[in-house]
C-alpha cells in the first residue's frame, strides 16, 4: 500500500514540473496505474490525485489536457463518492467559463465521467447523487442563453445522461422538461435540434404525467402556430418522440394526426417534409392507432410524391431527345428561380419513404395498393432527382416483397388460394413497369441503373416468367451495362445477378433470338480481373448453357457456333490454380454443365478437360464441387465417354467414403451410384471391391440419411453386378440387419432396405437365398425364446422386420405360402413367446396387404383367438393383421369383420382398429360397394361412452368420407344437430381426419361447410369444444385456406376459450388433503395451441394487439399454459417486434414473477423440476425479447435485465440459455418452417 502511495506521490511531483514532457509522461503513468484493478488509494492520495488532475485540465499543453481527461474515467471507480462530486462540480463550473478550450475539455470530461458511472441497478447511490448534481447545473446552463456553444454542449451531455441513466433522474424529469421546452423556440436551429434529441431520450423513462404534459404542450403550440419555423420544430419534435417511444404516442394520435394533416397543405416545403417524416414514424411505431388515418395519409403521400412545381414532365418523349445545352439555356432564361432553391424533392422523398413504411407494415391492404399506389409509383419512375428515385424504387420493391407468395411449410396447392388477386393485378402492370424502366437501363447514372435492376430482379422473383414478352426491351440495357467501360464493378455484378435470375425464371426459347448479343459480354466478364465479376459471370454462363441447349425438350436452336466462345473462356478459369476459391468452384460447376449439355461438340477438347477434373478431385479444397460436377456429367443423356478417368478416379472416390466430411460422403455415394448405373461395362471388379470395403462403416443408425444413400447404392450394385453379391455378404449385410432391428429405422431408410432385400433375392446368389435372409431377419425375435418373455426388440423394429419379410415374400412368390404357414403355426403354438406372435401377425399383415391369403382357412380363427390373448401387444398386432389381410381380399374378409363387430361387443375396440386399417389402406373404388354398410355400423357406435372407441370410430368416419365426399360430408353435417354431445364430438373429430396436408377432392366441399363444424366451438358441452379446437388447429396447420376467411367469426369463440372458468374448478378431497382440479384446463390448452398455429399460417389476418391481450392472460395461467405462452412470446418477438415492444411493460411482469418464484422447501422433486422447466422457458422468452432492436430503451426491460444480471441464479440460467441458442442453427421458432 505504502509503495503505491509513494509511487503516486512521485508521479504527482513530476506533474508539477515545468517541462511539458515530464508532465505528459507522469500523467500517462498515472493512467496506467489507475487502469489496474488492484490499485487502492488512501484518502490523502485520492485528494491529491483529484486535485492534480483537475489542475492539469487547465494545462497550457493540449496533449497533457487530453490525457488528464482520459484519466478521469478510470478514476471515477477508484475514489469515494464525495471526490466524484468534487470532480463533477469543478467540471460544471469550468463549462460555464469564458475560455473556449477549457469549456470543451470540461464537457469531454463530464461525458467521460457519465459513461463510467456504475448503472443504477448495481445499487450504488453514487450514480444518483452525482447525476442530480450534474443535472441541476446543466439545466441552469441551458436556461441562461448567453452563449450558444455552452448551451449546445450542455444539451449534448444531458442527452447522454438521459439515454444512459434516465431512470435515476426521475425526480428531475419535470425540471428537465421545463428547461427543454423553451429551447424548442430558440433562435438557433442547432439548439432546437439537440433539445429534440434530449426530449427523445427523456420520454423513454419519464412517467405518464410528464409525457402527457409534454404532448399537451406540443399540441397547444401546434394549434397556436406562431410562426412556420417553430411549427416545423414542433412537428420534428413529435416525430422524434414517436421514433423513440412510439408506443406512448399512440393514445394521443387522435389529436395529433389532424393537425399534421392540416400543415401538409401549407405552402412550405420543409414543413411538409417534416410532416411526412412524422407520419412515417407513426406508421412504423403505432400501427394500430394510425390505422383509421391510413387512407388519409396515403392520399397525401400520393399527392405529394408527384409534387414537382418547377419542372414540366409533359413532353416526356421529346425531353429524352433534347440535347444537354438545350436544358442549360432553359435554366438561364429562368432568372427569378434557380434550381438550387428548389427543395420540393425533399417533400417527394419523404412522401416516398412514408409510402414504403405503409406498404411494409400493412400486408392486408395489398389489393388497394395495386389499385391506387402502384400506378402512381410506376408513373414516378421518371423522377429527375436521383435520391428521390432511389426511394421510389425502394418503396416499389417493398411492395413486391409483400406480394411474394409466402414460401412456407404449407403445400403450394394451399398457399396459392389466397394470394392470386394481387399477383394478377401485378401481372397486368408489368408492361407499364418495363416501359418506364427499359430506357433508364441505358442512362449514364449508375445509381438509377442499379435501382432499375434491383426492382426488375425482385419482379422476376415474385412473378417468374412475367418478363417473357419484354426480353427484347431489356436485353440492350443488360448488354450496355455489361460492356460499358465506365460501369463500376458493382454495376456489372448487379447486372450479372439480374441476368441470372432472368435466365432461371423464364423459358429457354425466349432468349434464343438474343444469345448472339448476350453471350459475348458475359464471356468477356469471365475474363475480368476482379474475382467477384468472374464468379458471377460463371454462374450466368452455367445457366446460359442450359438455355442454349435444353436437353429435356427438343429445340431447333443451334448451339454449336457458341461453343467456341464459351468453352475456352471457362477452360482458362478452370486451369488457373492461383485464383479465388469461389471462382475455382464455379468454374468446375460451369464446365461440368458445359460437358453435360454440349459434350458432343467438344471433340478433342473433352479428354484433356476431364483430366483436369481428375486433378481437382485430388485437391482437398475443390474435391466436393468436382464430385458434384462428375455426378452431373455421368448422368448426361449425351453418354459422355468417361473411361479414361474412371481407372484412376474410382479409387479416389472410394477413399472419400472414409473422410469425415458428411457432405462429401453423400455426394460421393450419389456419384458412384450414377457411375455404376451408366458405366457398368467400363468398371473392373477390383474397382467395385475397393468401394465395397468402405460401405459397411457407413451403414449405422447414427446417421440414417447416409445409411439410406449407402443402401440405395448397394441395391444398384446388386442389380447391375449380381456377381459381386457374394462379396456383400459379410460385414455390410450384418450392418443392414443391425439397422433393421434399430428402433430409429423408418421412412426413406426403411424403404431403401426393403428394395435392397428384394434386389438381393433376385440376384440369386447361393449365400443370399430367401431362406437364409429370412433366418437372419427373424433370428433376434426367435432366439429370445420362452413363452413368458416379453418383447425384446423395440416395437418399431417388429414393423421393420415385418416389412422386410413381406418384401422378400413378394419377390419370391413360390416361397411365400410356406412362410405364411410357418407364421400361422407360430401363432397357434402355445409355447411361442409374445414377441414371436407379434412378429408373426405383423408379417402376415404386411404380406396379406398385397397378396390374397384367403387360401389359408385357419387365418380368421387364429386371429380372433389372439384377440383374447393376455398380452396387449399381441392383441393390437392381431387387430392390425386382420385389417391388412382384409385389404388384400375385401370380398372375403370385410363382411366377416362387420358381422363380428355387431356380434362381439367385447372385441369391438380391436375390430374397429382393424376396420380403420381397411379404410386407410384400401383403394376407394374397392371400398365403394361396402360404404353404406360400414357407415351405418359406425353411426351406431358414435355415441359410445368409451372415448377411445369414439376416437377410432371418428377416424374411420373421416377416412371413409374421403371415399365419396359429396355424398357423405352432408351426412356428417346433419349429425351436428344431434342431441348427444358424444355424437357431436365424434363428427367434429371425423372432420379432423378429412383434413390432410396434401390437396384432395374433399377440400372444395370442406371449404363450403367447415364454418358449420366450427360453430361447435360455442357448443355447451366442454368436450365437444375441446375436439372442435383440435379440429380447428389441424385445419390451421395443414390447410389454412379452409379457415382464413372465417377467422373474423371464429376468433371471438377461440379467444373466449382461453379464459379461466371458475365454475369448472372443483376441490377433490384425497384423505386429509384438498386437491383442486381444473376441468377447463384441456380446453384452454387446446385454444392456446390453436393460437400458436395461427401465428405461423394466418398472421396477416390477426389483430395482433387483441391477440397479445390473451397471450398476456396466458402468462399468468396454469403451468402447461404458461409453457405454451412463453414459446408464443418468443415467436412473436421475431414475427411482430413492434407490437410486442408496445406491450412490453405488461408482458415483462409475469415473466419476472415466474423467474423469481421460489419453490417451498418441503416440496416433492417433481415440483422442483416443474418450476425449473418453467424458469428455463421464461428465460428463453426473455432472451428472445432481448433480440428485438431497441428493446433496451424500455425502462422495464432494462431494469429486469439488470435484475437478472445481479441475481447469480438467474444470471447463470440466462447464460446457459444463451449458450443453447447459440449452438442451435436458427432462432427460437419451433421447427415448422
Amino acid at each position: 500500500m505504502a509503495s503505491v502511495s509513494y509511487h503516486i506521490s512521485s508521479l504527482l511531483e513530476k506533474m508539477t514540473s515545468a517541462d511539458k514532457d515530464f508532465r505528459f509522461m507522469a500523467t500517462n503513468d498515472l493512467m496506467m496505474e489507475l487502469q489496474k484493478d488492484s490499485i487502492k488509494l488512501d484518502e490523502d492520495s485520492e485528494k491529491k490525485v483529484v486535485k492534480m488532475l483537475l489542475k492539469l485540465l487547465e494545462d497550457k499543453n493540449g496533449e497533457v489536457q487530453n490525457l488528464a481527461v482520459k484519466c478521469l474515467g478510470p478514476l471515477v471507480g477508484k475514489v469515494k463518492e464525495y471526490q466524484v462530486e468534487t470532480i463533477v462540480d469543478t467540471l460544471c463550473t469550468n463549462m460555464l467559463s469564458d475560455k473556449e478550450q477549457l469549456r470543451d475539455i470540461s464537457s469531454i470530461g463530464l461525458k467521460t465521467v457519465i459513461s463510467e458511472l456504475p448503472p443504477a441497478s448495481t445499487g450504488s447511490t453514487m450514480t444518483a447523487n452525482v447525476c442530480k448534481k450534474i443535472t441541476a447545473q446543466l439545466t441552469g446552463a441551458i436556461g441562461k442563453q448567453e452563449d450558444v456553444s455552452v448551451q449546445l454542449e450542455a444539451l449534448d451531455i444531458l442527452s447522454d445522461m438521459l439515454s444512459r441513466l434516465g431512470g435515476t433522474l426521475y425526480s428531475f424529469h419535470s425540471s428537465i422538461l421545463n428547461c427543454l421546452l423553451p429551447q424548442l423556440t430558440s433562435p438557433r436551429l442547432a439548439v432546437r435540434k439537440r433539445a429534440i434529441i434530449a426530449l427523445g431520450h427523456l420520454v423513454l423513462t419519464c412517467s405518464g404525467n410528464i409525457f402527457s404534459e409534454l404532448t399537451e404542450h406540443l399540441l397547444s403550440e401546434l394549434k397556436r402556430n406562431e410562426s412556420t419555423s417553430t411549427t416545423r420544430t414542433y412537428i420534428q419534435c413529435v416525430a422524434g418522440i414517436s421514433r423513440q417511444a412510439g408506443h406512448r404516442v399512440g393514445e394521443h394520435l387522435e389529436k395529433i394526426v389532424p393537425l399534421i394533416v392540416q400543415y401538409c397543405n401549407v405552402e412550405d416545403d420543409e414543413l411538409r417534409e417534416y410532416c411526412f417524416q412524422a407520419f412515417e414514424s407513426f406508421v412504423r411505431r403505432c400501427p394500430k392507432e394510425i390505422d383509421p388515418h391510413i387512407p388519409n395519409v396515403m392520399g397525401l403521400c400520393l399527392k405529394y410524391i408527384t409534387f414537382d412545381p418547377n419542372y414540366n414532365y409533359d413532353n416526356e418523349e421529346e425531353e429524352m431527345m433534347e440535347t444537354e445545352n438545350g436544358e442549360d439555356e432553359e435554366q438561364e432564361s429562368d432568372d427569378e428561380y434557380s434550381d438550387d432553391d428548389d427543395i420540393s424533392w425533399k417533400v417527394r422523398r419523404s412522401a416516398a419513404k412514408c409510402l414504403e413504411a405503409i406498404v411494409s407494415s400493412r400486408h392486408d391492404l395489398l389489393q388497394d395498393f395495386y389499385k391506387t399506389l402502384s400506378p402512381v409509383l410506376i408513373s414516378r419512375f421518371k423522377e429527375r432527382e436521383e435520391n428521390v428515385k432511389a426511394d421510389i424504387f425502394s418503396a416499389y420493391i417493398s411492395l413486391l416483397k409483400q406480394t411474394l407468395p409466402i414460401q412456407s411449410w404449407l403445400h403450394a396447392s394451399d398457399a396459392s388460394g389466397k394470394d392470386d388477386v394481387p399477383l394478377t393485378m401485378l401481372q397486368n402492370q408489368v408492361p407499364n413497369i418495363v416501359k418506364a424502366l427499359h430506357k433508364q437501363l441505358k442512362e449514364k447514372s449508375i445509381k438509377s441503373r442499379q435501382g432499375c435492376l434491383s426492382l426488375l430482379t425482385e419482379l422476376a422473383n415474385v412473378l417468374p416468367g412475367c418478363l417473357a414478352d419484354h426480353i427484347p426491351a431489356l436485353v440492350p440495357g443488360i448488354v450496355f451495362s455489361l460492356a460499358d467501360k465506365s460501369s463500376s464493378s458493382n454495376m456489372r455484378i448487379d447486372t450479372l445477378s439480374f441476368l441470372h435470375v432472368l435466365l432461371c425464371n423464364h423459358q429457354p426459347e425466349v432468349f434464343h433470338p438474343h444469345i448472339k448479343s448476350l453471350l459475348p459480354p458475359v464471356v468477356t466478364c469471365i475474363g475480368d480481373p476482379f474475382y467477384k465479376i468472374t464468379s458471377e459471370a460463371l454462374l450466368v454462363t452455367q445457366q446460359l448453357v442450359k438455355v442454349i441447349r435444353p436437353l429435356d425438350k427438343s429445340c431447333s436452336f443451334d448451339a454449336k457456333p457458341y461453343v467456341k466462345d464459351l468453352f475456352p473462356a471457362t477452360l482458362k478459369r478452370l486451369k488457373a490454380a492461383d485464383i479465388d476459391q469461389e471462382v475455382k468452384e464455379r468454374a468446375i460447376s460451369c464446365m461440368g454443365q458445359i460437358i453435360y449439355n454440349l459434350g458432343d461438340h467438344l471433340s478433342t477438347d473433352l479428354q484433356p478437360t476431364l483430366k483436369i477434373f481428375l486433378e481437382r478431385l485430388k485437391n482437398e479444397i475443390t474435391r466436393l464441387t468436382t464430385v458434384k460436377a462428375l455426378t452431373l456429367i455421368a448422368s448426361s443423356p449425351l453418354k459422355i465417354d468417361l473411361r479414361p478417368i474412371l481407372g484412376e478416379g474410382f479409387p479416389i472416390l472410394a477413399s472419400f467414403l472414409r473422410k469425415n466430411q458428411r457432405a462429401l460422403k453423400l455426394s460421393t455415394l450419389t456419384a458412384l451410384d450414377i457411375l455404376v448405373k451408366n458405366y457398368s461395362d467400363s468398371l473392373k471388379p477390383a474397382m467395385i471391391e475397393s468401394v465395397l470395403t468402405e460401405l459397411p462403416a457407413l451403414i449405422t443408425e447414427n446417421d440414417m440419411h447416409v445409411s439410406q444413400v449407402a443402401i440405395v447404392f448397394l441395391t444398384t450394385l446388386a442389380k447391375v453386378y449380381p456377381s459381386c453379391i457374394s462379396k456383400i455378404s459379410g460385414s455390410a449385410l450384418a450392418e443392414v440387419f443391425q439397422l433393421v432391428h434399430s428402433p430409429l429405422l423408418q421412412g426413406g431408410a426403411l424403404n431403401a432396405i426393403v428394395d435392397f432385400f428384394q434386389a438381393l433375392v433376385l440376384a440369386k446368389a447361393a449365400t443370399m437365398c430367401y431362406s437364409e435372409l429370412m433366418k437372419q431377419l427373424t433370428a433376434p425375435v426367435y432366439s429370445s425364446g420362452l413363452a413368458g418373455a416379453s418383447l425384446t426388440l423395440h416395437k418399431q423394429a417388429y414393423y421393420s422386420v415385418a416389412k422386410c419379410v413381406a418384401a422378400l415374400s413378394s419377390a419370391c412368390p413360390k416361397e411365400a405360402p410356406v412362410t405364411v404357414n410357418q407364421f400361422i403355426q407360430d401363432v397357434k403354438n402355445p409355447k411361442s413367446s409374445s414377441a414371436v406372435k407379434v412378429l408373426a401377425f405383423l408379417s402376415l399383415a404386411e404380406i396379406g396387404r398385397t397378396m390374397n391369403l384367403s387360401a389359408q382357412r385357419e387365418l380368421k380363427t387364429v386371429i380372433l383367438e389372439a384377440f383374447t390373448s393376455t398380452s396387449e401387444e399381441v392383441k393390437s398386432a392381431a387387430s392390425y393383421a386382420l385389417g391388412n389381410v382384409s385389404v388384400g381380399n375385401l370380398k372375403e374378409y370385410l363382411p366377416f369383420m362387420l358381422k363380428e363387430i355387431v356380434t362381439q361387443p367385447k372385441r369391438q375396440y380391436l375390430l374397429l382398429h382393424s376396420l380403420k386399417e381397411v379404410i386407410s389402406s384400401s383403394p376407394a373404388n374397392g371400398l365403394k360397394p361396402y360404404v353404406e354398410d360400414i357407415w351405418a355400423l359406425l353411426f351406431k357406435h358414435c355415441e359410445c361412452t368409451e372415448e377411445g372407441t369414439r376416437n377410432v370410430v371418428a377416424e374411420c368416419l373421416g377416412k371413409l368420407t374421403l371415399v365419396n365426399p359429396s355424398e357423405l360430408l352432408p351426412r356428417l353435417k346433419k349429425q351436428l344437430s344431434s342431441g348427444s354431445p358424444h355424437a357431436r364430438g365424434t363428427v367434429v373429430t371425423a372432420i379432423k381426419f378429412t383434413i390432410a396436408d396434401q390437396p384432395q377432392p374433399v377440400d372444395a366441399l370442406l371449404k363450403g361447410c367447415i364454418g358449420d363444424f366450427l360453430k361447435t366451438l360455442q357448443d355447451p358441452d366442454l368436450n365437444v369444444r375441446r375436439v372442435a379446437l383440435a379440429m380447428f388447429n389441424s385445419a390451421a396447420h395443414n390447410k389454412p385456406s379452409l379457415i382464413r376467411d372465417l377467422l373474423s367469426a371464429v376468433l371471438p369463440s377461440l379467444y373466449n376459450e382461453t379464459k379461466v372458468r371458475r365454475e369448472l374448478i372443483r376441490e377433490v378431497e384425497m384423505g386429509p388433503f384438498k386437491h383442486t382440479v381444473d376441468d377447463g384446463l384441456d380446453v384452454r390448452k387446446a385454444a392456446f395451441e390453436c393460437m400458436y398455429t395461427l401465428l405461423e399460417s394466418c398472421l396477416d389476418r390477426l389483430d395482433i394487439y387483441e391477440y397479445l391481450n390473451h397471450v398476456e392472460d396466458g402468462l399468468k395461467d396454469h403451468y402447461d399454459i404458461r409453457m405454451l405462452t412463453f414459446i408464443m412470446l418468443a415467436r412473436l418477438s421475431t414475427l411482430c417486434p413492434n407490437a410486442v415492444l408496445q406491450r412490453l411493460e405488461r408482458l415483462i411482469e409475469p415473466l419476472r414473477a415466474t423467474c423469481s418464484t421460489k419453490v417451498k422447501a418441503g416440496s416433492v422433486k417433481q415440483e422442483f423440476e416443474k418450476q425449473d422447466e418453467l424458469k428455463r422457458s421464461a428465460m428463453r422468452a426473455v432472451a428472445a425479447l432481448l433480440t428485438i432492436p431497441e428493446v433496451e430503451k424500455s425502462p422495464a426491460m432494462a431494469e429486469f435485465s439488470s435484475q437478472i444480471r445481479s441475481n447469480p441464479e438467474m444470471a447463470s440460467l440466462f447464460e446457459s440459455i444463451q449458450k443453447d441458442s447459440a449452438s442451435l442453427p436458427t432462432s427460437e421458432s419451433m421447427d415448422m418452417s
